[in-house]
């Protein structure tokens, strides 16, 4: 079983950045893949992005891509979304997910966190 706390969120300007972190519980932290996806109002929940057991892969979502990064660290059981360029669009609550296999599909996902507001002004 594992454990996930995201923090990070928080209001800021459209153009500007935030890091997003999800700190995970357990010694095992290492043999989990973990992804970021998001929710907004009105909407289904979204993936974002995912990063394999070791860092060595990663997946973006097209409306990401260039602007997020995914980023791990095992010693620390903790996972990170940085975000810059930050659109209103990407206005959401982001959860972060751990599972066996990186993959954009939720059901694939284990474990989640209770997630953490993002919200971008115009």
């Amino acid at each position: 079983q594992v454990q996930l706390v995201e923090s990070g969120g928080g209001l800021v300007q459209a153009g500007g950045s935030l890091r997003l972190s999800c700190a995970a519980s357990g010694r095992t932290f290492s043999i989990y893949a973990m992804g970021w996806f998001r929710q907004a109002p009105g909407k289904e929940r979204e993936f974002v992005t995912a990063v394999s057991r070791t860092g060595a892969i990663t997946y973006y979502a097209g409306a990401v891509k260039g602007r997020f990064t995914i980023s791990r660290d095992n010693a620390k059981s903790t996972v990170y979304l940085q975000m810059n360029s930050l659109k209103p669009e990407d206005t959401a609550i982001y959860y972060c997910a751990a599972g066996n296999a990186v993959s954009g599909n939720a059901t694939l996902y284990d474990y989640w966190g209770q997630g953490t507001q993002v919200t971008v002004s115009s």
